[in-house]
């Protein structure tokens, strides 16, 4: 795929639905396990994801380097083959890492990037404009998503800052929302216009903000439950609310269950357990989860065992534990 434009470049549009953001499988020694990484995308496009995201804040991007983080980007494009749009997250604190790490991913070919803004220096809402608007014109081809995680951050883009983002940067094509502040989903759309694509990335969030004219989600929820985080979103599209609110409030205990302890450690541990991954190892700084989270953990899967997507044969891995 090498110097060739992902299928979804020229219609970003069309990047809707749900869009796993898939976790970074570690060896017990540490290191990026590409097989299991391989494994995972089969299934998400097999549970019928419409896209596949690595390097957000699921998959552990600040505890990788560069090089590591772009090997992965080119595995889940190698494994998904053109079947469904791969959207990454290649944004750093740094600018030349941001700017290296998506220069790598669309001489991959990926589809689009999902670019965190800056975090812990807490850059100014000029100083945000300049920093995306930067990467963009590097890459005028790509499409460039912003990824607003003010939790993680310390930092929110504003309404007005995606609005001119969206005006004067034409390759500036949406945004992921990862805040509770559902107002705000609001402002962005009617600040930017409803041409702006916006995911949510609040797992609790998601169903809601189609109603406002979103394009879908990024959410970590799909991890687990891939087959039925996108039933959320067809039988919203195709008018049955009521099924949607049953697949929205089924969902609860899974949502719970990613935050049990600090994501991605619960997802991971579940995702080993059940053989799709030979190992649940996070980076430090985080840890496995500890008995206590184990237990909350069984509680909340056995109650939301109905929306829990299955693993059949093929897509156990050798050496995964298979619960």
């Amino acid at each position: 795929m090498t110097n060739q434009s992902g299928a979804w470049r020229t219609r970003p549009e069309q990047l809707t639905g749900s869009i796993a953001p898939v976790i970074t499988p570690f060896a017990e020694d540490g290191e990026v396990d590409h097989e299991s990484l391989a494994n995972l995308v089969e299934w998400q496009l097999a549970q019928g994801s419409d896209g596949v995201s690595i390097g957000g804040s699921t998959g552990e991007p600040s505890a990788q380097t560069i090089q590591e983080r772009a090997a992965a980007i080119r595995t889940v494009l190698k494994t998904a083959d053109g079947r469904a749009p791969v959207v990454p997250g290649t944004g750093s604190a740094k600018l030349d890492e941001t700017i290296e790490l998506t220069g790598a991913a669309y001489e991959a070919g990926v589809d689009a990037a999902l670019i965190i803004t800056p975090y812990y220096a807490r850059p100014t809402q000029e100083a945000l404009y300049v920093w995306y608007k930067t990467v963009a014109e590097e890459y005028p081809e790509l499409p460039i998503i912003a990824y607003n995680v003010p939790s993680r951050t310390a930092v929110e883009i504003a309404p007005e800052t995606v609005a001119r983002l969206h005006r004067d940067v034409p390759n500036f094509v949406g945004i992921k929302e990862t805040t509770k502040d559902f107002e705000h989903f609001s402002r962005v759309i009617k600040a930017a216009g409803r041409d702006l694509l916006v995911w949510s990335g609040i797992e609790l969030l998601c169903l809601p903000l189609l109603a406002l004219g979103g394009t879908g989600f990024v959410s970590a929820t799909a991890n687990i439950a891939p087959g039925a985080t996108k039933k959320m979103y067809q039988a919203f599209r195709e008018g049955r609310l009521e099924d949607a609110l049953d697949i929205h409030y089924g969902l609860h205990p899974l949502v719970d269950l990613i935050f049990v302890e600090t994501n991605p450690a619960p997802v991971k541990w579940v995702l080993a357990e059940r053989g799709l991954i030979r190992s649940g190892h996070v980076r430090p700084p985080l840890i496995g989860p500890t008995d206590p989270g184990k237990e909350k953990i069984r509680a909340l899967l056995a109650e939301g065992s109905e929306h829990l997507s299955p693993v059949r044969e093929e897509h156990t891995i050798a050496g995964g534990n298979r619960a």
